[in-house]
Protein backbone atom coordinates (compact mmCIF):
# COMPACT_ATOMS: atom_id res chain seq x y z
CA UNK A 1 0.00 0.00 0.00
CA UNK A 2 1.46 3.50 -1.24
CA UNK A 3 1.04 6.55 0.38
CA UNK A 4 -0.27 9.50 -0.75
CA UNK A 5 -1.36 13.31 0.65
CA UNK A 6 -4.44 15.20 0.08
CA UNK A 7 -4.52 18.58 0.56
CA UNK A 8 -8.20 19.23 -0.47
CA UNK A 9 -9.30 22.79 -1.01
CA UNK A 10 -8.42 26.12 0.43
CA UNK A 11 -10.02 27.69 3.20
CA UNK A 12 -11.05 31.30 3.22
CA UNK A 13 -7.59 31.84 2.01
CA UNK A 14 -4.24 29.74 0.09
CA UNK A 15 -2.85 27.33 3.54
CA UNK A 16 0.65 28.53 3.53
CA UNK A 17 1.62 24.78 4.99
CA UNK A 18 0.61 23.08 1.65
CA UNK A 19 3.73 23.34 -0.56
CA UNK A 20 5.66 22.45 2.19
CA UNK A 21 3.84 19.60 3.65
CA UNK A 22 3.77 18.19 -0.80
CA UNK A 23 7.90 18.58 -0.71
CA UNK A 24 8.30 16.92 2.47
CA UNK A 25 5.72 14.20 1.78
CA UNK A 26 8.38 13.77 -1.83
CA UNK A 27 11.34 13.94 0.57
CA UNK A 28 9.57 10.68 2.53
CA UNK A 29 8.78 8.58 -0.40
CA UNK A 30 4.81 9.29 -0.67
CA UNK A 31 4.25 8.50 -4.16
CA UNK A 32 1.53 11.28 -4.84
CA UNK A 33 -0.12 14.68 -3.49
CA UNK A 34 -3.78 15.65 -4.23
CA UNK A 35 -5.78 18.69 -4.31
CA UNK A 36 -9.61 19.30 -4.58
CA UNK A 37 -11.81 21.67 -5.16
CA UNK A 38 -15.79 22.51 -3.66
CA UNK A 39 -16.79 26.39 -4.64
CA UNK A 40 -13.66 28.21 -3.49
CA UNK A 41 -9.86 27.36 -4.66
CA UNK A 42 -9.60 24.89 -7.96
CA UNK A 43 -7.92 21.80 -7.99
CA UNK A 44 -5.52 22.47 -11.02
CA UNK A 45 -3.59 25.28 -9.97
CA UNK A 46 -2.42 24.61 -6.37
CA UNK A 47 -1.20 21.43 -8.02
CA UNK A 48 0.51 23.54 -10.92
CA UNK A 49 2.48 25.22 -8.01
CA UNK A 50 3.14 22.30 -6.28
CA UNK A 51 4.52 20.89 -9.77
CA UNK A 52 6.93 23.52 -10.40
CA UNK A 53 8.51 22.99 -6.65
CA UNK A 54 8.77 19.04 -6.35
CA UNK A 55 10.57 16.77 -9.06
CA UNK A 56 9.36 12.84 -8.66
CA UNK A 57 5.76 12.77 -6.85
CA UNK A 58 2.60 12.25 -8.71
CA UNK A 59 -0.25 14.99 -8.94
CA UNK A 60 -3.45 14.27 -8.41
CA UNK A 61 -6.71 15.96 -8.72
CA UNK A 62 -8.85 14.53 -5.64
CA UNK A 63 -11.51 15.61 -6.76
CA UNK A 64 -11.84 17.90 -9.90
CA UNK A 65 -15.68 18.40 -10.35
CA UNK A 66 -17.25 17.38 -13.90
CA UNK A 67 -19.78 20.25 -13.43
CA UNK A 68 -16.86 22.75 -13.25
CA UNK A 69 -15.30 22.30 -17.13
CA UNK A 70 -16.49 20.84 -20.12
CA UNK A 71 -14.69 17.34 -20.67
CA UNK A 72 -12.34 18.63 -23.10
CA UNK A 73 -11.29 21.61 -21.22
CA UNK A 74 -10.54 19.35 -18.18
CA UNK A 75 -8.87 16.98 -21.20
CA UNK A 76 -6.81 20.22 -21.98
CA UNK A 77 -5.91 20.78 -18.16
CA UNK A 78 -4.52 17.27 -17.33
CA UNK A 79 -2.16 17.29 -20.62
CA UNK A 80 -1.14 20.79 -20.24
CA UNK A 81 0.28 19.64 -16.55
CA UNK A 82 0.92 16.21 -17.32
CA UNK A 83 3.58 17.72 -20.05
CA UNK A 84 4.86 20.49 -17.41
CA UNK A 85 5.39 17.84 -14.89
CA UNK A 86 6.88 15.72 -16.82
CA UNK A 87 4.41 12.83 -17.24
CA UNK A 88 2.96 13.04 -13.31
CA UNK A 89 -0.52 14.09 -13.61
CA UNK A 90 -3.12 11.64 -12.39
CA UNK A 91 -7.08 12.93 -12.76
CA UNK A 92 -9.58 12.67 -10.37
CA UNK A 93 -13.11 13.51 -11.43
CA UNK A 94 -16.52 13.86 -9.29
CA UNK A 95 -20.12 14.25 -10.51
CA UNK A 96 -20.43 16.18 -7.40
CA UNK A 97 -24.08 16.33 -6.29
CA UNK A 98 -27.52 18.57 -7.09
CA UNK A 99 -26.60 21.51 -4.49
CA UNK A 100 -23.50 22.05 -5.73
CA UNK A 101 -24.00 20.96 -9.49
CA UNK A 102 -26.92 23.95 -9.69
CA UNK A 103 -26.47 26.06 -7.03
CA UNK A 104 -23.17 26.71 -7.86
CA UNK A 105 -22.23 26.39 -11.38
CA UNK A 106 -26.02 27.16 -12.34
CA UNK A 107 -26.05 24.03 -14.25
CA UNK A 108 -28.76 20.72 -14.46
CA UNK A 109 -27.88 17.87 -12.25
CA UNK A 110 -27.74 15.04 -15.02
CA UNK A 111 -30.98 12.91 -14.53
CA UNK A 112 -28.81 9.96 -15.62
CA UNK A 113 -25.76 10.40 -13.61
CA UNK A 114 -24.07 7.18 -14.56
CA UNK A 115 -24.37 8.15 -18.11
CA UNK A 116 -23.21 11.68 -17.86
CA UNK A 117 -20.00 10.39 -16.17
CA UNK A 118 -19.54 7.35 -19.22
CA UNK A 119 -19.57 10.65 -21.50
CA UNK A 120 -17.28 12.57 -19.83
CA UNK A 121 -14.85 10.31 -19.62
CA UNK A 122 -15.66 8.85 -23.04
CA UNK A 123 -14.72 12.42 -24.29
CA UNK A 124 -11.68 13.35 -21.76
CA UNK A 125 -10.04 9.55 -23.11
CA UNK A 126 -10.78 10.61 -26.48
CA UNK A 127 -8.38 13.66 -26.44
CA UNK A 128 -6.06 12.03 -24.58
CA UNK A 129 -5.35 9.50 -27.61
CA UNK A 130 -5.84 11.64 -30.16
CA UNK A 131 -6.19 9.15 -32.69
CA UNK A 132 -8.84 11.18 -34.03
CA UNK A 133 -11.07 14.13 -33.69
CA UNK A 134 -13.43 13.95 -30.57
CA UNK A 135 -16.73 12.62 -31.72
CA UNK A 136 -19.51 12.01 -29.80
CA UNK A 137 -23.65 11.52 -30.21
CA UNK A 138 -24.37 11.88 -26.46
CA UNK A 139 -27.50 12.44 -23.93
CA UNK A 140 -25.29 15.13 -21.90
CA UNK A 141 -22.20 15.87 -24.29
CA UNK A 142 -22.25 16.12 -28.28
CA UNK A 143 -19.33 17.21 -30.05
CA UNK A 144 -19.70 18.52 -32.40
CA UNK A 145 -22.62 20.45 -31.00
CA UNK A 146 -25.75 20.28 -33.07
CA UNK A 147 -28.81 21.34 -30.33
CA UNK A 148 -31.00 23.35 -31.78
CA UNK A 149 -29.46 27.11 -30.43
CA UNK A 150 -26.64 26.05 -32.12
CA UNK A 151 -25.10 27.95 -35.23
CA UNK A 152 -24.36 24.56 -36.76
CA UNK A 153 -20.73 25.48 -38.04
CA UNK A 154 -19.06 23.47 -35.43
CA UNK A 155 -16.67 20.87 -36.59
CA UNK A 156 -14.90 18.16 -34.88
CA UNK A 157 -11.41 19.09 -33.29
CA UNK A 158 -8.50 16.75 -31.61
CA UNK A 159 -6.09 18.55 -29.54
CA UNK A 160 -3.46 20.63 -31.45
CA UNK A 161 -0.70 19.79 -28.49
CA UNK A 162 0.18 16.40 -28.55
CA UNK A 163 -0.92 14.68 -25.12
CA UNK A 164 2.37 13.32 -23.34
CA UNK A 165 0.65 10.42 -22.34
CA UNK A 166 -2.42 8.66 -23.98
CA UNK A 167 -2.99 6.64 -20.67
CA UNK A 168 -2.71 9.57 -18.23
CA UNK A 169 -4.78 7.69 -15.47
CA UNK A 170 -8.50 8.64 -14.93
CA UNK A 171 -9.67 8.01 -11.63
CA UNK A 172 -13.29 8.71 -10.61
CA UNK A 173 -14.96 9.47 -6.81
CA UNK A 174 -17.96 7.49 -6.67
CA UNK A 175 -20.43 6.66 -3.71
CA UNK A 176 -23.85 4.83 -4.93
CA UNK A 177 -22.75 1.17 -5.33
CA UNK A 178 -24.07 1.16 -9.28
CA UNK A 179 -21.31 4.10 -9.85
CA UNK A 180 -18.63 2.38 -8.22
CA UNK A 181 -19.08 -1.06 -10.51
CA UNK A 182 -19.07 1.59 -13.45
CA UNK A 183 -15.93 3.16 -12.51
CA UNK A 184 -14.67 -0.08 -12.26
CA UNK A 185 -14.97 -0.94 -16.06
CA UNK A 186 -14.10 2.76 -17.57
CA UNK A 187 -11.86 4.20 -14.95
CA UNK A 188 -7.93 3.29 -13.75
CA UNK A 189 -9.15 3.59 -10.19
CA UNK A 190 -11.62 4.90 -7.68
CA UNK A 191 -11.43 7.75 -5.05
CA UNK A 192 -13.63 6.76 -1.86
CA UNK A 193 -14.70 9.57 -0.11
CA UNK A 194 -15.31 6.92 3.05
CA UNK A 195 -13.24 3.92 3.43
CA UNK A 196 -13.35 1.95 6.92
CA UNK A 197 -11.10 -1.21 6.97
CA UNK A 198 -13.34 -2.86 8.95
CA UNK A 199 -16.25 -2.79 6.56
CA UNK A 200 -14.85 -3.57 3.07
CA UNK A 201 -18.06 -6.13 2.98
CA UNK A 202 -20.07 -2.59 1.90
CA UNK A 203 -18.07 -2.31 -1.06
CA UNK A 204 -17.86 -5.99 -2.12
CA UNK A 205 -20.14 -6.30 -4.83
CA UNK A 206 -19.24 -3.45 -6.57
CA UNK A 207 -15.78 -4.40 -6.69
CA UNK A 208 -15.46 -7.83 -8.42
CA UNK A 209 -13.51 -8.49 -11.09
CA UNK A 210 -11.15 -5.73 -11.15
CA UNK A 211 -8.64 -4.58 -13.60
CA UNK A 212 -5.30 -5.37 -13.44
CA UNK A 213 -3.51 -2.21 -11.87
CA UNK A 214 -6.76 -1.08 -10.86
CA UNK A 215 -6.23 2.07 -7.79
CA UNK A 216 -8.22 2.14 -4.82
CA UNK A 217 -7.20 5.16 -3.10
CA UNK A 218 -9.33 5.88 0.09
CA UNK A 219 -8.49 9.38 2.29
CA UNK A 220 -8.30 9.41 5.69
CA UNK A 221 -7.53 11.70 8.42
CA UNK A 222 -4.41 11.75 10.10
CA UNK A 223 -2.72 12.75 13.10
CA UNK A 224 -0.35 11.47 15.43
CA UNK A 225 -1.91 12.52 19.56
CA UNK A 226 -1.84 11.35 22.37
CA UNK A 227 -5.58 12.39 23.14
CA UNK A 228 -7.73 10.16 20.22
CA UNK A 229 -11.03 12.12 21.18
CA UNK A 230 -9.44 15.73 20.38
CA UNK A 231 -7.63 14.35 17.28
CA UNK A 232 -10.89 12.82 15.99
CA UNK A 233 -12.79 16.29 16.07
CA UNK A 234 -11.91 17.13 12.80
CA UNK A 235 -13.30 14.07 11.70
CA UNK A 236 -16.38 14.99 12.88
CA UNK A 237 -16.40 18.40 11.91
CA UNK A 238 -15.91 17.49 8.33
CA UNK A 239 -18.36 14.78 8.46
CA UNK A 240 -21.06 17.43 10.38
CA UNK A 241 -20.96 19.30 7.01
CA UNK A 242 -20.84 16.62 4.43
CA UNK A 243 -23.38 14.79 6.04
CA UNK A 244 -25.50 17.52 6.85
CA UNK A 245 -24.46 20.29 4.63
CA UNK A 246 -23.08 19.23 1.54
CA UNK A 247 -26.02 18.53 -0.31
CA UNK A 248 -30.24 18.37 0.43
CA UNK A 249 -32.10 16.59 3.15
CA UNK A 250 -33.90 14.64 0.23
CA UNK A 251 -30.45 14.01 -1.41
CA UNK A 252 -27.60 13.57 -0.46
CA UNK A 253 -24.99 10.80 -0.85
CA UNK A 254 -22.52 11.20 1.99
CA UNK A 255 -25.66 10.45 4.33
CA UNK A 256 -26.53 7.96 2.21
CA UNK A 257 -23.09 6.65 2.35
CA UNK A 258 -22.73 7.01 5.84
CA UNK A 259 -26.60 5.00 6.18
CA UNK A 260 -24.98 1.93 4.04
CA UNK A 261 -21.75 1.86 6.10
CA UNK A 262 -24.29 0.77 9.56
CA UNK A 263 -25.27 4.76 10.86
CA UNK A 264 -28.99 5.30 8.96
CA UNK A 265 -30.18 6.55 12.40
CA UNK A 266 -26.79 8.58 12.97
CA UNK A 267 -26.61 10.11 9.26
CA UNK A 268 -30.21 11.52 9.65
CA UNK A 269 -29.95 13.12 12.96
CA UNK A 270 -27.01 14.85 12.07
CA UNK A 271 -29.03 16.33 9.16
CA UNK A 272 -31.66 17.48 10.46
CA UNK A 273 -29.25 19.50 12.96
CA UNK A 274 -27.35 21.03 10.60
CA UNK A 275 -30.27 22.06 8.24
CA UNK A 276 -31.74 22.99 11.61
CA UNK A 277 -29.07 25.38 12.10
CA UNK A 278 -27.72 23.50 15.33
CA UNK A 279 -23.67 22.72 13.73
CA UNK A 280 -22.57 22.31 16.46
CA UNK A 281 -24.89 19.74 17.95
CA UNK A 282 -24.72 18.81 14.75
CA UNK A 283 -20.71 17.46 15.19
CA UNK A 284 -21.26 16.59 18.47
CA UNK A 285 -23.68 13.77 16.51
CA UNK A 286 -21.47 12.27 14.65
CA UNK A 287 -20.45 9.07 16.29
CA UNK A 288 -17.02 9.12 17.36
CA UNK A 289 -17.17 5.35 16.33
CA UNK A 290 -17.71 6.08 12.69
CA UNK A 291 -15.19 8.98 12.91
CA UNK A 292 -12.18 6.79 14.09
CA UNK A 293 -12.96 3.59 11.92
CA UNK A 294 -11.99 6.27 8.60
CA UNK A 295 -9.19 7.72 9.96
CA UNK A 296 -5.79 7.20 11.80
CA UNK A 297 -5.30 8.85 14.73
CA UNK A 298 -4.09 8.50 18.29
CA UNK A 299 -0.63 7.32 19.32
CA UNK A 300 1.95 5.97 17.46
CA UNK A 301 1.59 2.55 18.76
CA UNK A 302 -2.51 2.75 17.92
CA UNK A 303 -1.97 3.91 14.77
CA UNK A 304 0.63 1.31 13.47
CA UNK A 305 -1.88 -1.04 14.46
CA UNK A 306 -4.90 0.41 12.87
CA UNK A 307 -2.41 0.51 9.82
CA UNK A 308 -2.24 -3.02 9.34
CA UNK A 309 -5.67 -2.75 8.45
CA UNK A 310 -5.76 -0.99 5.32
CA UNK A 311 -2.82 -2.91 4.17
CA UNK A 312 -5.08 -6.04 4.48
CA UNK A 313 -7.65 -4.86 2.40
CA UNK A 314 -7.96 -3.70 -1.23
CA UNK A 315 -6.51 -0.35 -1.22
CA UNK A 316 -3.63 0.15 -3.18
CA UNK A 317 -3.32 4.12 -2.19
CA UNK A 318 -3.84 5.75 1.26
CA UNK A 319 -4.28 9.03 1.05
CA UNK A 320 -3.62 10.59 4.05
CA UNK A 321 -4.84 14.17 5.15
CA UNK A 322 -2.09 15.22 7.86
CA UNK A 323 -1.85 18.60 9.32
CA UNK A 324 1.58 18.10 10.22
CA UNK A 325 5.32 17.00 8.76
CA UNK A 326 5.44 15.43 12.22
CA UNK A 327 2.63 12.37 11.64
CA UNK A 328 3.79 12.41 7.65
CA UNK A 329 7.08 11.24 9.05
CA UNK A 330 5.48 8.63 11.42
CA UNK A 331 3.37 7.37 8.68
CA UNK A 332 6.25 6.79 6.44
CA UNK A 333 7.97 5.00 8.53
CA UNK A 334 5.21 2.56 10.13
CA UNK A 335 4.78 2.12 6.29
CA UNK A 336 8.40 1.40 4.87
Amino acid sequence: MRLGLALGYWGRGPDPAHLALATEAERLGYTSVWTAEAWGSDAFTPLTWIAAHTSRIRLGTAIAQMAARSPTATAMHALTLDHLSGGRMMLGLGLSGPQVVEGWYGRPFPASPLTATREYVDVVRQVLRREAPVTLDGRFHTHPYRGPDGTGLGRALKPITHPLRSGLPVLLGAEGPRNIAQTTRIADGWLPLYWSPTRTDVHRASLTDLPEGFLIAPMARAKVCEDVAEGLLPVKAMLGFYIGGMGHAARNFHADLMARMGYADEARRIQDLFLAGRREEAVRAVPDAFADEISLVGPRGRIAERLDLWRKGPVTDLLVTAPDPHTLRVLADLNA
